[in-house]
């Protein structure tokens, strides 16, 4: 135990790719990195830097000497010239060409753009688990009937199978939505105090072309294709909105799912998994709580609720730029990635041994059926001679009956009550014979096979994406 807060986040729910990617290491090693793009961009300009200068840079990356930089800071009261000077104090040929041109938002916006793109095309591999997971599960269960709910109350069957794409058709709006983002995403580049670039036409004696030329140098060596057309000191916050709003979207199908399971727990149909020496309860050992799907729904909240954060400060900005962004960035924005990232290591591993107790499953169709097949039953007795409107009252009042003996604890047999009309021409057994659960369920089976089909191709790239993201 240690005498400091630290965040649940780092400490008990991310993952270890998470932790080293919003770590100070990743973030200040990406500040040099982007120095030294600078830097050998402009040599190959022809900007008075050699090519030994860059060198040392290149050759310095990593060896960062906090110490030295929080002392600095304290001096200076500013982050980032104490990194110039510690990076100057390792690299000293170079000291004097460091950040030349730039100003302080070249590294800090710029490094979280990195950040973050990284970040999302990570979470992209651990949503397409997700889905992977639950492609498996609605395949092996597309033909189980289950009893169908509208508000909570027993409703038509559907199938173990087709309520989980219902999930899976959320996560996939979610991929959908993260694709968009991503691809969508451009460099700020090195653009002066205000945008202008003012400070690089003097450098370059006003040769625009050489400007643009540095810029895309710049963004190609982060693996960006395009900056911004026009922006203030820093790249325009409505991204960080972007950012956290699909983040959240994420938290909703994520909260969605784990609440049905919830739900579906209480009743014994459907289990989270549970490990064999798994503690339900300090004081009720025989309980087995949904834990994770409990815990996926109170981070959801949390993430939802942080999204506000991005909006409320991109509406704020003033102008070219304020700084009153960069506290609150500096928590919402990774809190953010950290807390995505948690919950869906927790959906992987509800999803991945998600448990079906088929027989509770059969047994809540059969003790709905009788209800749910009156129509039917009222069609068949209908064929036989029977009076629609007259079988329609006498089901009515049977079924109010045997509700409320339901309701009562006491035993109920629907069937063998309408079996006693004479109107409807059957026995109990033929009627029964007629309650074949795989009857009601419409086209579950076949949608869930169709949607399957849709989900494919990505599930069939995961492997592939999983292996090329690295920090």
């Amino acid at each position: 135990m240690t005498n400091k807060y630290e965040s649940p986040l780092s400490s008990r729910y991310a993952s270890e790719y998470m932790l080293k990617l919003f770590s100070m290491d990743t973030r200040i090693q990406t500040w040099r990195k982007l120095w030294v793009s600078l830097a050998k961009a402009e040599h190959a300009l022809g900007l008075p830097v050699t090519a030994e200068q860059v060198a040392e840079l290149e050759a310095h990356i990593t060896d960062i000497d906090y110490e030295a930089a929080a002392q600095r800071e304290k001096e200076v009261r500013h982050d980032v010239m104490a990194h110039v000077y510690a990076y100057g104090k390792v690299a000293p040929s170079a000291a004097g060409i460091i950040h030349l041109g730039a100003t302080s938002c070249y590294v800090t916006d710029n490094a979280d753009l990195v950040l973050y793109r990284d970040g999302l095309k990570y979470l992209r591999g651990e949503l397409l688990k997700v889905l992977a997971n639950l492609s498996e599960f609605a395949d092996a269960y597309k033909a189980t009937p289950t009893l169908g709910y509208t508000h909570y109350q027993p409703a038509q069957l559907v199938t173990v199978g087709k309520r989980a794409t219902l999930w899976m058709q959320d996560f996939l709006a979610d991929l959908e939505e993260l694709d968009f983002v991503i691809g969508s995403m451009k460099f700020l580049g090195c653009r002066g105090t205000t945008g202008t670039e003012a400070s690089f036409l003097d450098l370059f004696d006003g040769n625009t072309a050489k400007i643009d030329e540095m810029n895309k140098r710049i963004s190609a060596d982060f693996g960006f294709d395009r900056c911004f057309p026009v922006c203030g000191q820093t790249y325009p916050r409505k991204v960080d909105s972007r950012i956290l709003n699909v983040l959240s979207s994420i938290a909703q199908s994520c909260y969605r799912m784990a609440n049905d399971i919830r739900l579906l727990q209480h009743d014994r149909q459907v289990e989270e998994p549970f490990e064999k020496s798994q503690i339900g309860s300090s004081a009720m050992p025989y309980k087995r709580n949904p834990m994770r799907s409990e815990r996926i729904c109170s981070l959801a909240r949390y993430l939802m609720a942080d999204a506000m954060n991005a909006p409320m400060t991109a509406s704020t900005q003033w102008l070219e730029r304020t700084l009153d962004d960069s506290a609150n960035r500096r928590i919402s924005m990774p809190e953010g990635f950290l807390c995505a990232d948690a919950i869906l290591r927790l959906a992987q591993n509800v999803t991945n041994g998600l448990h079906v107790n088929e027989r509770i499953v059969e047994k809540t169709v059969w003790n709905y059926l009788p209800f749910i097949a009156t129509e039917n039953l009222m069609m068949e007795a209908v064929k036989r001679g029977g009076n629609r409107q007259e079988l329609h009252e006498i089901i009515r009042t049977c079924s109010m009956d045997a509700t409320a003996k339901m309701k009562n604890g006491e035993s109920w047999d629907l069937l063998a009550d309408l079996a006693t009309h004479p109107e409807f021409g059957m026995t109990k057994a033929e009627m029964e014979a007629a309650l074949a659960p795989s009857k009601y369920i419409g086209r579950s089976s076949q949608q869930v096979e169709k949607f399957l089909q849709e989900v494919k191709p990505y599930i069939e790239g995961i492997h592939a994406e999983s292996a090329s993201i690295n920090v």
